[in-house]
């Protein structure tokens, strides 16, 4: 309970501190590419439900529907601004929203793409699936795109043993300068 009350806070603030540049991200979204501004992708949440996650869009939207790394060359599909919105993560500020809804906390293992059958299982068979998906992750602040799916579950698996307000606090400390260093991002 106390975490998703400082969840909800802290989406609350940031959302309110950070509205100008959603609508600047918004905004050259809108006008470097064709298509939605918001990408909705179906995710992977607690229990294994199934919830629409937003992102900014930051592919054409022709692109398949498939985790970026098993694209043959993803920046074919990048629009003017995708590589800039991803390495800064700034693509994903719309999930604030999800967070205020309770489908993602601000901590938690990576929401899988509902067709990342390898990664469910794996999550499945050590229990991850019975937490809150995050925004950043254990997983994330230890390699990020670069790390392979075993590898991930490891760590996702540790932070389900080990989670707490700590953890928590030393993830999103590690998440901001990982940001600021656009460390682990491949694309």
């Amino acid at each position: 309970m106390i975490k998703r009350l400082f969840d909800l806070f802290i989406a609350l603030a940031a959302t309110c501190l950070l509205a100008p540049f959603i609508v600047l991200v918004a905004l050259g979204v809108r006008l470097t590419s064709a298509g939605p501004i918001v990408y909705w992708s179906d995710r992977v949440g607690k229990n294994n439900a199934i919830f629409r996650m937003p992102k900014f869009r930051t592919m054409r939207t022709d692109t398949p529907a498939v985790a970026t790394h098993l694209l043959g060359n993803p920046d074919q599909y990048l629009t003017p601004i995708g590589s800039f919105l991803r390495k800064s993560s700034l693509d994903e500020l719309p999930q604030l929203w999800s967070i205020l809804k309770g489908d993602m906390s601000l901590v938690g293992p990576r929401p899988a793409l509902y067709n990342q059958h390898d990664l469910i299982a794996l999550r499945t068979e050590k229990n991850v699936h019975s937490i809150v998906p995050g925004l950043t992750g254990w997983a994330q602040i230890n390699g990020r795109d670069e790390l392979p799916i075993p590898d991930k579950v490891v760590l996702d698996t540790y932070y389900l043993e080990h989670q707490g307000f700590w953890l928590d606090m030393r993830i999103l400390v590690l998440t901001f300068f990982k940001v600021i260093k656009r460390d682990g991002v491949t694309h």
